[in-house]
């Protein structure tokens, strides 16, 4: 049998409302990510994340392209939110990320989204690029808990989160997946205009791993509660991934769940005229040792299926 959603417990004491009461407050000089813009966003304001009082979402849908673990038969219960605090310049959602697609939802509206995909028979919700709405993702969940919901909650991550979001989520997120994207600091500027995001994902994916630990399974291979991390690996840049992995290994667990992906391709910003480098398609010699210095790092688990369906279609 499935074990009951982590926000119970706080539901059930009323630490559940208390934490999101808190985080709404500080929308007012907002630093609910690392970048501090301090505006005031329950006037409405907005700044890097281009969103105001109210969460923006782009879509919600049973998503059947996510990992084995977090979709099974059910798929995994995806709401896709508009803006981010990146600007990764070849992001493959581009238009939801840095363009205005997506329109502001109440949360009565973001709660009734997360109840249909219950009703649908999805596995979890799946916040996607929550990071500069942890304060609306948390106001509507104390309405869907109210009204019924009991799914499992997966934080679907870039990795540049605060700490202060991350603590009031303790207790409430199952499932953390970080996109650990780049290891050095002058890449993380270049192609994700964050400087000191390498630092920030470290930071968080511990504290992350310290909440929830390893990724632990049901009978049925579904997920129900841990860490698992994804690595997109980018052309020419296997030293980063190396990088990332031995970090994995050695300061946060060998047995944290791994999936190294290898379908990068050219989008966004990325053409021949800019960032040439990475206006290419991944090669498989170099996702072979990508894979190789994650096992020479240590790490014990991946999410095989994944990478050898990722391989045949490369």
């Amino acid at each position: 049998m499935a074990q009951e959603p982590a926000y119970m417990a706080l539901y059930r004491r009323g630490e559940l409302r208390e934490r999101a009461e808190t985080a709404v407050t500080r929308l007012s000089d907002c630093q609910v990510c690392p970048r501090d813009c301090q505006v005031d966003r329950l006037a409405d304001k907005t700044a890097v994340c281009q969103n105001g009082r109210y969460a923006r979402v782009a879509s919600f849908a049973p998503h059947f392209g996510e990992e084995d673990c977090l979709r099974r038969t059910g798929g995994s219960g995806t709401i896709f939110f508009s803006g981010c605090n990146l600007r990764c310049v070849f992001c493959q959602n581009f238009d939801i990320s840095q363009g205005r697609s997506g329109a502001p939802v109440l949360p009565e509206q973001l709660a009734e989204m997360m109840l249909r995909l219950q009703a649908m028979g999805c596995h979890n919700i799946n916040f996607v690029t929550p990071e500069h709405v942890v304060p609306q993702a948390l106001e509507a969940l104390v309405i869907a808990v109210e009204r019924g919901l009991r799914l499992p909650i997966v934080y679907n991550t870039s990795a540049y989160d605060s700490l202060d979001s991350l603590r009031l989520l303790d207790g409430v997120v199952d499932i953390y997946m970080p996109d650990f994207k780049f290891w050095d600091s002058d890449l993380a500027f270049r192609y994700l205009k964050a400087r000191d995001y390498p630092e920030v994902a470290r930071q968080a994916v511990k504290e992350m791993q310290r909440q929830v630990g390893p990724l632990q399974m049901d009978e049925q291979g579904v997920a129900q509660r841990g860490v698992l991390l994804r690595h997109l690996v980018m052309p020419g840049h296997v030293q980063d991934t190396a990088a990332v992995m031995r970090f994995l290994a050695e300061e946060v667990s060998p047995d944290t769940f791994v999936n190294l992906m290898a379908q990068y391709y050219p989008a966004g910003k990325v053409s021949a005229q800019k960032y040439p480098e990475l206006n290419q398609r991944l090669h498989r010699e170099e996702f072979s040792r990508a894979r190789q210095a994650a096992e020479a790092a240590g790490i014990r688990r991946f999410d095989e299926r994944r990478r050898h369906r990722l391989l045949w279609m490369m």
